[in-house]
């Protein structure tokens, strides 16, 4: 029987939709999709370079209070609302996941606030060797 337990950021919309910010399972972590909002300051930037640094820091907190950080994450999927902004974020992806290099995927999608440029979820998996 597996451990299961639940994280939360204390965003309001975790509760209003019924989500976790990240669910760990056993040896897995599994991150929902994150967007840039900074939960600290309750404002979400303009700018997609930044969104991006900020969905890093939400889910680097939310592995490490899973015991796990961005290094055991084996799977990410990067949805993104202009493909264009594709070209200004893949080095900030590859510099959060130089070491670990998940498997990874990038969609383009419309997000549920305009406001959001940029929203991604992770898979990890705390090694316990």
């Amino acid at each position: 029987m597996t451990n299961r337990r639940l994280i939360s950021s204390g965003s309001r919309f975790e509760d209003l939709a019924g989500y976790s910010r990240a669910v760990v399972d056993g040896d897995w972590v599994h991150v929902s999709g994150t967007t840039g909002y900074d939960y600290a300051a309750h404002t979400i930037a303009d700018d997609v370079v930044a969104q991006t640094h900020q969905c890093f820091r939400n889910i680097a907190a939310a592995l490490a209070e899973a015991g796990a950080s961005l290094n055991d994450v084996v799977r990410a999927r990067y949805y993104l609302t202009d493909h264009a902004h594709f070209k200004d974020v893949a080095p900030i992806f590859g510099e959060y996941f130089a070491t670990a290099r998940p498997a990874a995927t990038a969609v383009i999608v419309q997000l549920v606030d305009p406001a959001m440029k940029i929203e991604i979820e992770v898979t990890a998996h705390r090694w316990s060797g």
